[in-house]
């Protein structure tokens, strides 16, 4: 396959290496883990949209900036292999959960950043490194952007991807998940957040599952024993389930709440009702002075209160478990005293918060963890089949999606009127079966204007919407006409907010012929696949780094270039356009001899289960971001590199492909060098990047692209400060516009090509213990 690269594309000039290495190399990239997700059950989703026709789906938004709700036409999210394409039924606000955010939303900006601290202290940050205009860009973005709403829902899966087990087209399933099971007539969910429903589970009933595995795993960490007393403070719907559940566990069950028409439902379960002004005395009476085994606290409020009441009221040895919103300020002295255990409950189960369990679809073996999250659910379900869970009772309210403003009025208390389970119903079955899974969405009216660059976007993450979409749109030149999102839920907000024509959750949308040119900002694995796309479709393409995630993958994008060789493609590497890097590009003009590049990046942590951490989905950061340096490197040299040699730090547990720790020498076709060293375990306090370049009698120094030192002989100096950082993103963008115009590319393909092969091969190095040729030929 690297073969085939340099066929079409040539090798660069200079020393190459034996080919000692390139068998075992081949091995060894066959092997790795990476390369797009292939969506085995991308024909199921359009075998499914055959019957339904080109409308909007609803799905219920809020807004951080002011905690708006609406109900906003938005694309249907894409299906991929381990995903279930789901027609909603019913869902269930989650009101305690739901109001939180609506409340944080409705709070000034200055109230919002007493309520984040860690988020200021994120900003700040920002500010300090990228000046005003860039953060206040980036902070008003994302609180202008629509978020989805609820977590608990039922449906019928429409479509299957191809590596999901158990579930077939036309199955009831209840599912689960914040950002999956949202209030919306479609969902894409992952499988492990799926169980199948019952034939006598109602639709609304099986919604409540995911909020009755919250309450599940509270009791599973509560560890109730048969006969032993519990008290459950909070008797909202968290509670109610509560105490059913512990009551089919052979417990003795005590409820207490403010409000005592909740504490009577929870007696017509068979639990003790005790007012909670009387609760201390009560608990002691009921259980002659020892105190309760375990408290499950479901209720929701800022006060220390209720934690304050568990310590007075639990047995020595006893345990407190934490399910709702609570003050934590845990009292010493009771807790102390009496050796309480307290455990704060981790939402619906083991698996909760692991992309690998909930967005890979690896499953947890049940000799080791008998409950997961999926696991839970399952329980949910057939406790509610075999009726020893009565969800039905607790509902209070029904809505259409369609008037789901009017159920959160509800609960932000705009009517006053007692509520507990309030259930959004979506359009039935036979009526939804009219529909499809809509593929465009018009946003804007206005006619589409020729005389400008069509730009369509894949993707609309943070980087897209604060460092590519805004240059982009300054600079004049460019008409923003589709935007496509995989999720679907952000695409109608920034196609909005950024002025696009129309918003879609297919690829074939963007591709169409009032596209020039499209931009890629999604995910790492499915780069290199779209970019074959774009290209084969005859469109320019910009995208972000990296290009591919390994050699097969760039050897095909090498083929789409090599079929359309007048569409220009550039990669997001955007230091080599930085003010800063041009001017010592300028200061070694006058050099002809090799030069010396050193550039150390302080990266910073990040952890394991970070996405980009994830072999197939990320690539590991040398892949990810490294590359960046190594192109960095590559344009300071101003010569393309011919032979890579990495050493990885040796820790326990970590492979050469998600080493964070590393030293990448280059070596370039015109006998320059270079030095990378990329560590993750460096000091916040130290700034981020240091370049320095040698050569001809001349030096360079570059801090963190925001000041630079220009040497010459032996006593030349001078200093270059920027009045912010600038790391090339707006000149990167721009020129890549210009280009287009002027029908000359801003960097040549065959070094972002070489660039990229140079990026995998600093990991492949790892692998063979030594330097490898990055243009080998047999």
């Amino acid at each position: 396959m690297i073969d085939e690269f340099w066929h079409l594309f040539g090798p660069p000039q200079g020393q190459v290496l034996q080919e000692s290495s390139n068998k075992l190399a081949k091995v060894l990239r066959k092997s790795w883990p990476g390369g797009p997700r292939r969506a085995h059950g991308c024909n199921a989703r359009h075998a499914a949209s055959h019957y339904l026709q080109q409308e909007p789906m609803k799905q219920v938004t809020h807004t951080l900036k002011d905690g708006r709700i609406e109900v906003a036409d938005v694309p249907v999210p894409t299906l991929s292999d381990k995903f279930v394409l789901i027609r909603t039924n019913a869902s269930i606000i989650s009101a305690g959960t739901e109001k939180t955010k609506i409340d944080m939303g409705k709070k000034s900006l200055l109230e919002k950043a007493r309520a984040r601290p860690d988020l200021v202290k994120q900003v700040i940050k920002k500010l300090r490194s990228e000046g005003l205009a860039k953060t206040l860009g980036t902070v008003s973005t994302r609180l202008a952007a629509a978020n989805p709403l609820g977590y608990s829902s039922s449906g019928t899966a429409l479509a299957v991807g191809g590596l999901v087990d158990g579930i077939r087209p036309g199955d009831r399933v209840a599912c689960g998940g914040v950002g999956y099971a949202n209030h919306a007539e479609f969902a894409v969910v992952p499988k492990n957040l799926i169980v199948k429903v019952p034939d006598n589970v109602s639709d609304e009933e099986a919604a409540f599952t995911t909020l009755g595995s919250i309450a599940l795993q509270g009791i599973r960490l509560a560890d109730p024993k048969l006969g032993e007393t519990v008290l459950v403070l909070g008797l909202g719907l968290l509670g109610q389930m509560t105490v059913q559940m512990l009551q089919a566990n052979g417990c003795r069950v005590l409820g207490t709440d403010l409000d005592p028409s909740l504490i009577k439902l929870a007696q017509s379960w068979g639990a003790v009702g005790i007012d909670l002004d009387g609760a201390e005395v009560a608990c002691r009476e009921l259980t002659a002075g020892m105190g309760v085994d375990a408290v499950l606290v479901c209720a929701g409020t800022s006060s220390n209160a209720p934690i304050e009441l568990c310590g007075r009221i639990t047995r020595e040895k006893g345990r407190v478990v934490v399910v709702g919103a609570v003050g934590m300020d845990i009292p010493r002295d009771d807790y102390f005293k009496k050796e309480i255990s307290v455990v704060i409950s981790r939402s619906y189960g083991p698996g909760r918060y692991d992309p690998v369990y909930e967005e890979g679809g690896n499953d947890y073996p049940a000799g080791y963890v008998r409950f997961t999250e999926q696991r839970n659910m399952q329980t949910v379900i057939e406790l509610i089949a075999s009726g020893r869970l009565d969800v039905k009772s607790l509902i209070t309210h029904r809505f259409p999606v369609e008037e789901a403003v009017a159920a959160y009025g509800l609960i932000e208390g705009q009517k006053r009127e007692p509520y507990l389970g309030i259930i959004l119903n979506y359009a039935g079955a036979d009526e939804q079966s009219q529909r499809s899974v809509p593929a465009r969405i018009d946003v804007a009216s206005t006619p589409i204007n020729k005389a400008k660059l069509g730009l369509s976007m894949v993707g609309a993450g943070n980087y897209a919407t604060a460092s590519l979409l805004p240059p982009l749109r300054e600079s004049g030149e460019v008409e923003m006409r589709g935007l496509m999102t995989s999720s679907g839920r952000t695409a109608a907000s920034v196609a909005k907010q950024f002025g696009f024509h129309f918003c879609a959750s297919d690829m074939a949308e963007v591709l169409a012929a009032d596209t020039d040119a499209v931009v890629v900002a999604t995910r790492h694995d499915t780069h290199a696949s779209y970019v074959c796309s774009a290209l084969k479709a005859g469109k320019h393409v910009f995208v972000e780094k990296p290009l591919a995630l390994n050699m097969d993958e760039l050897a095909e994008v090498a083929a789409a270039l090599a079929a359309a060789p007048d569409r220009q493609l550039q990669v997001g590497f955007n230091r080599r356009y930085a003010p800063l890097t041009q001017e010592v590009l300028a200061h070694f003009a006058p050099v002809r001899s090799p030069r010396v590049v050193q550039i150390r990046v302080n990266a910073g942590f990040i952890p394991k289960e970070h996405w980009i951490q994830d072999p197939v989905m990320g690539g590991g950061r040398l892949i990810g971001e490294a590359c960046h340096f190594v192109d960095l490197a590559c344009a300071l040299a101003a010569s393309d590199p011919v032979e890579v040699h990495t050493i990885g730090m040796s820790k326990p547990g970590v492979s050469p492909l998600l080493n964070d720790n590393v030293c990448i020498n280059l070596r370039f076709a015109d006998g320059s060098i270079a030095s990378i060293v990329y560590t993750a375990d460096g000091s916040k306090a130290q700034p981020k990047e240091r370049v320095e370049v040698h050569g001809g009698g001349r030096s360079a120094v570059i801090d963190d692209f925001k000041t630079g030192e220009f040497f010459e002989g032996d006593t030349g100096h001078r200093r270059s400060k920027m009045a912010s950082q600038d790391k090339g993103q707006k000149a990167m963008l721009q020129g890549w516009v210009k280009g287009l115009r002027s029908g000359q590319a801003q960097t040549p393909s065959k070094t972002l090509l070489a660039v990229s092969a140079a990026t995998i091969a600093a990991v492949e190095s790892m692998t063979v213990g030594g330097p490898v040729a990055v243009n080998p030929q047999n």
